[in-house]
């Protein structure tokens, strides 16, 4: 009866001790040195992190430890196990090492007996965490009720080496009696909750990470191109509101390198947008390139507009452009009545890079379309002036000798600059190119007269295919002035269109066969179309020439087979 009075006061006090244990452990919990061992370890760091801080646990318990009979009951066995459980056998080995050398220099009749067993426990829970991840089955390493077995087996282990170790038997025997049940009850029990804080992290941690990518996903998916169109006054606002809605935090602002573009939120009375920016916290932010974080404690927050603003804490991340270069800042605040979660300040952090690489795709995309612009014009540039001389040459013969035909040469070069000059967009259908092909060669055949002979091979259907503007007519032209307008016979021009593989192929041939690929050449037609197609559509598509000398010369234009119902039409627009 004594004997069990005894067991239970030891199992109360071993208790007592390993609740101070788990007070440890769930303070530890709550830093960031706790975040390895939330996963099952694999990288190094992590396995050494595991290593340092069971070890510790494992020292810890038998420091906590109550002596009996010159030994210790002790809760040792939940950070040899848990350290084996979460880093394999290797680190189970390790602490169990560790902590058992530890309890060596100690001494007592049981020192080498505990140091043995102390290794076995580590090892023990190292293969388990073998067995379950060889089948897959990860999550059982944080159920804490198989941890409880395992402890249990370990604890077991561990009277029976004391049995066969300790001498002589009959002080072993007597030893096992006395802390067998307080220590199997303690240890089990204290694995079984240490692993539980543990489950409860990681099921925290989780939740903030699920949270998190769907509070990022929601923002990413609302300003998707919204700051492409630049990055303003009208578009900040947009991107405010969204943030403001999706975060919940108490204001959001959104500045560039000298002004306030918008506010939205607690504080909207008197943070103006357009008003200048006058706070020393952004402009640190904007001079330093560099995330500030003003909490109100460690740095002090006061609204540097007016002393009865009710936001107390602010969190400003800069916007970076090109090179780095800091081109505004997002700003998040709290009121006085709350705090900046861990989740917000990362999220916020997110949000301005995402925020920044949308400026600088919006920024890109413009600088490609006055890219495209620009060439089309200079497309123009080239084409025009001397194609309006031959013209005017041309109109000055042929209003002598037939003046009717004269009034429609005057109507074709009215629509050719007509089309020119008023493209709706820069893209066209291809029944519109052919209209401005076909008002260009008009007047080119009565240049040349019967020595130019123009046929169209266009299947109805493929003149409605969509294609960038003003892409056949510079092709035409070379065919003419480097190919049939160097014949002392008939030149011939034929235009066609066929598909392959889904791509239209649109074909301009001449039967002067003189084409020369000259990489100097200061022609900027061909060169430009080419490039024109390639930074539109990528490398799948483009121009392709074949030449047999003093035969033929193709030119293949490869483009995307897109109908162009959204595209408006000349004629359209003339309306």
């Amino acid at each position: 009866m004594e004997m069990i009075f005894n067991s239970l006061e030891l199992t109360l006090a071993l208790l007592q001790q390993t609740c101070v244990y788990l007070v440890i452990a769930y303070l530890l919990s709550r830093t960031r040195v706790f975040i390895p061992l939330m996963h099952v370890t694999i990288r190094l760091p992590h396995r050494l992190t595991c290593y340092v801080v069971f070890s510790i646990f494992c020292i810890m318990g038998t420091y906590l430890g109550l002596w009996i009979d010159d030994s210790i009951a002790n809760t040792r066995a939940i950070g040899a196990v848990l350290g084996g459980l979460l880093g394999g056998p290797s680190v189970g080995l390790a602490v169990g090492f560790t902590g058992g050398l530890h309890r060596y220099t100690l001494g007592g009749p049981s020192a080498f007996a505990c140091m043995v067993s102390t290794v076995i426990e580590g090892l023990i829970g190292g293969l388990f965490h073998r067995y379950m991840m060889q089948r897959g089955r990860f999550g059982t390493l944080f159920n804490p009720l198989p941890v409880a077995l395992v402890t249990l087996v370990a604890e077991l282990t561990q009277m029976l080496v004391l049995l066969l170790l300790v001498e002589p038997f009959s002080a072993a025997k007597h030893l096992v009696e006395q802390i067998a049940m307080p220590m199997l009850v303690a240890n089990v029990l204290g694995a079984g909750l240490f692993m539980s804080i543990v489950l409860e992290r990681r099921k925290l941690y989780e939740q903030q990470s699920s949270v998190f990518s769907t509070k990022a996903l929601a923002i990413a998916a609302r300003v998707e191109g919204l700051l492409r169109t630049g990055f303003n006054s009208d578009t900040s606002a947009r991107v405010a509101r969204i943030i403001y809605e999706e975060t919940g935090v108490g204001a959001v602002a959104i500045t560039d390198t000298q002004n306030l573009l918008a506010f939205i939120g607690i504080g909207d009375d008197h943070h103006l947008p357009g008003t200048a920016i006058n706070s020393a916290l952004t402009r640190k932010a904007i001079e330093y390139n560099e995330v500030v974080y003003a909490d109100g404690n460690e740095l002090a927050y006061h609204c540097s507009i007016s002393p009865k603003c009710p936001l107390a804490s602010s969190l400003i991340i800069p916007l970076l452009g090109e090179e780095n270069r800091v081109i505004g800042t997002i700003k998040l605040y709290e009121p006085r009545t709350r705090l900046f979660s861990t989740i917000n300040r990362a999220l916020g952090e997110g949000i301005a890079r995402l925020l920044s690489n949308q400026i600088l795709a919006g920024r890109y995309m413009q600088q490609r379309e006055l890219l495209a612009q620009s060439e089309i014009k200079l497309l123009h540039a080239q084409v025009n002036p001397h194609f309006l001389f031959n013209a005017l040459n041309t109109l000055y013969a042929v209003i002598r000798r037939d003046p009717e035909r004269a009034c429609q040469l005057v109507l074709n070069l009215s629509t050719f600059f007509r089309n020119n000059l008023k493209r709706p967009s820069e893209e066209a259908c291809l029944s519109e190119e052919i209209e401005h092909v076909t008002a260009y060669l008009e007047i080119e055949q009565a240049r040349f007269l019967d020595n130019l002979v123009v046929d169209f091979d266009i299947p109805e259907p493929l003149r409605h295919v969509r294609m960038p503007a003003f892409l056949l007519q510079p092709i035409v032209e070379n065919a003419i002035k480097h190919g049939t307008s160097q014949l002392l016979g008939v030149g011939r021009i034929r235009i066609s269109a066929t598909t392959r593989d889904n791509a239209l192929l649109l074909s301009v041939e001449d039967n002067a066969g003189l084409y020369a690929d000259n990489p100097n050449a200061s022609g900027l037609g061909m060169n430009l179309v080419r490039r024109r197609i390639a930074n539109r559509y990528g490398s799948a598509y483009g121009l392709e020439v074949v030449c047999e000398p003093e035969v033929l010369t193709r030119i293949t234009l490869i483009l995307p087979l897109v109908p162009c119902d959204s595209v408006a039409t000349i004629e359209g627009d003339q309306a």
